[in-house]
C-alpha cells in the first residue's frame, strides 16, 4: 500500500511548525515518530493534504529537570530515551520500566512520547503510565489576531486530554509540545507489568501502579491505571481508593485487585474474552501493587 499524495513541510523551529498547522487552506497533520500515522496513511485510514514533520525541531526533543524536581519531556523524546536517560530513571522510574514493554527496539528508536499521548490509543503503555504519574501536557498553537506573541499555550492535566478512543482535547492547529511529570516524593514506589501474546505485541492487559506510604507504612496516595482495559487510557480510581488509609497491605492489595477487576470495562476481541481480561486485571494489579509497595518502603 502507498499513502495518498500530500505536501511535505519540515520546519526547523516550533513557531514555523505552528504557522504551517494554522494554515487551513489544506488539511494538515503533524508528523512525529510516524509509528501510528504512517501505517494509517498507507492503509488510507488518514489522508491529510499536508504533513508537518516535527523531527528537526530541537526544542521538542529536550529532557529537562523542572524547578520542583520533576521531569519535563519534550514531545519528540523517543521511547528509547525513556529506557536509557539517567534523569528519567531518577525522576520517573515508572516510565523507564514501562518503556521496555513498548513494541520492539526499532519502533522505540522512532516512536515519541508526544506522538503516543496525542494518538490516545487505549492499548498503548505510555498514556496509562503517565496518568499514573499525574502528568500534565503542554499544548501550543499559532497566536490568533489580537493575541500577543507568536504562539498561544495552555496546560492540561492528562486526565482532561483523553476524550475517547483515539480522540483528545487537542484542537485544530494545536500540537502537544511537552509532558511534565511531577517529582516523586518520599515513601513513593511504582511498578508496571503486562501480559501480551508475544513480546512486542500490544498488551492483552497492562497495569501501572504508584503508591505513597507515610513513615508508619500507611498508604496516603495511590494511582492505578490500565492498558487496553477500556475505551480510553484510564485510571482505576475505585481500586486506588481501596488502598488509601490502609496499613495492613496484604488485605488492601487483594481488595484493590478485586475492585479493579470488577469495575473495569475491558472489551472482548479475537485475542481475549472479557472474563480473561478481568482475571488478568486482578492478577496484574496484585503483582504491581506488591512490587510498588516494596519499593516505597525502601525510599
Amino acid at each position: 500500500m502507498k499513502p495518498p499524495p500530500f505536501e511535505y513541510v519540515a520546519p526547523s523551529d516550533l513557531d514555523e511548525a505552528l504557522e504551517a498547522l494554522a494554515d487551513t487552506s489544506l488539511e494538515t497533520r503533524p508528523l512525529a515518530g510516524g509509528q501510528s500515522l504512517v501505517p494509517m496513511l498507507n492503509f488510507r485510514l488518514a489522508a491529510p493534504e499536508r504533513l508537518v514533520d516535527l523531527n528537526r525541531i530541537a526544542e521538542l526533543a529536550r529532557v529537562e529537570r523542572t524547578e520542583d524536581g520533576g521531569v519535563r519531556l519534550g514531545a519528540m523524546t523517543r521511547h528509547s530515551t525513556l529506557e536509557r536517560d539517567p534523569l528519567i530513571a531518577e525522576g520517573a522510574a515508572l516510565l523507564a520500566e514501562a518503556a521496555r514493554f513498548i513494541a520492539h527496539p526499532q519502533i522505540r528508536s522512532r516512536g515519541t512520547v508526544g506522538g503516543s499521548v496525542a494518538h490516545a490509543d487505549p492499548a498503548a503503555e505510555l498514556p496509562a503510565v503517565l496518568l499514573t504519574l499525574g502528568a500534565r501536557v503542554h499544548i501550543a498553537r499559532c497566536a490568533r489576531e489580537g493575541e500577543t506573541g507568536p504562539r498561544a499555550e495552555r496546560t492540561l492535566d492528562l486526565r482532561e486530554l483523553f476524550l475517547g478512543p483515539f480522540f483528545t482535547a487537542l484542537e485544530p492547529g494545536e500540537i502537544l509540545t511537552a509532558v511534565e511529570v511531577p517529582a516523586p516524593g518520599p515513601g513513593e514506589g511504582s511498578a508496571f507489568d503486562e501480559v501480551a501474546r508475544r513480546r512486542g505485541d500490544y498488551a492483552i492487559i497492562g497495569v501501572a501502579a504508584r503508591v505513597r506510604l507515610d513513615d508508619a507504612g500507611v498508604c496516603r496516595e495511590a494511582a492505578i491505571s490500565l492498558v487496553n482495559g477500556g475505551a480510553t487510557p484510564c485510571l482505576m480510581e475505585e481500586a486506588a481508593e481501596a488502598l488509601v488509609g490502609a496499613g495492613q497491605m496484604s488485605g488492601a492489595i487483594a481488595s484493590a485487585a478485586a475492585v479493579g477487576a470488577e469495575t473495569a470495562d475491558p472489551a472482548a476481541d479475537m485475542h481475549a474474552s472479557e472474563a480473561y481480561r478481568r482475571h488478568l486485571i486482578r492478577v496484574l494489579t496484585r503483582r504491581v501493587l506488591t512490587r510498588a509497595i516494596a519499593r516505597a518502603r525502601t525510599r
